[in-house]
């Protein structure tokens, strides 16, 4: 068995998640993708790259967290790449606060918080076991400014801020954990959601120095700095063309 690195990517299946699979195989990184719903998609992807495979996981679920977890070692024997990009949105106008209850809140917190916290728990005994260990959280630009696709949302991103932050603390020299945070990409998330697509890109095109909105492959190319970047750790790297200055 080749003793290349083993990356588990969560959310995988499209957008994002697939930009940073496809970057870090073309580095000769075995992939396992993973999606919660798109597995036809999932599995395509995962042709389509070198040496990859599917596993269907909802990060939500502890059980399942472990089964994907399981599956990279099914595969390859091992596992040294994290990277949790699995997330959800609910797209509730920031002064909608009856819009913004408890449902959204549990829904988006079990998937954006819960769901990072049960991937890396089940990860980190098989990470400790790599001399490259890293772990990357996608997170967003709206968990420090006051600005996102809902409160929960942009609440959600600011805990995973602070999560990478404590685990960092916590889990080196053996595991570097830190995180992205896109600004505004061009993905399908934003589908059934057009007309806040179409005023917030204007706006980035307008207003940002870079005058760009990015895409899947902007944020892939941070995180493979970020898995490499072998003296860093609890670290955010703000992807946004930008915007942060503005």
């Amino acid at each position: 068995m080749s003793e290349s690195r083993v990356a588990l990517i969560t959310g995988s299946s499209s957008g994002i998640g697939a930009g940073i699979a496809r970057r870090l195989a073309s580095e000769g990184i075995r992939i396992v993708v993973n999606s919660a719903r798109s597995e036809a998609a999932g599995k395509e992807l995962a042709a389509e790259l070198p040496d990859a495979v599917y596993v269907r996981g909802d990060v939500a679920d502890a059980q399942s967290a472990k089964h994907m977890v399981q599956a990279a070692i099914d595969a390859y024997g091992r596992l040294d790449i994290l990277v949790n990009n699995a997330g959800t949105t609910r797209f509730i106008p920031l002064d909608d606060l009856e819009g913004a209850n408890a449902d959204a809140w549990r829904e988006i917190f079990e998937v954006n918080v819960i769901g990072v916290w049960q991937m890396i728990t089940a990860a980190t005994p098989h990470l400790r076991a790599s001399d490259a260990a890293s772990i990357v959280n996608i997170s967003s630009v709206s968990a420090t400014r006051a600005l996102g696709s809902s409160i929960p949302y942009a609440v959600s991103k600011a805990a995973v801020n602070h999560m990478t932050r404590l685990l960092a603390s916590q889990l080196g020299p053996s595991i570097r954990v830190n995180a992205v945070a896109p600004g505004l990409i061009d993905t399908p998330w934003y589908e059934g959601a057009e007309q806040v697509w179409e005023s917030s890109r204007d706006w980035i095109t307008q207003n940002t120095p870079l005058r760009r909105v990015g895409t899947p492959q902007d944020v892939a190319e941070a995180t493979w700095y970020l898995v490499n970047a072998a003296y860093t750790t609890g670290d955010v790297l703000t992807v946004d063309g930008g915007r942060h200055i503005v």
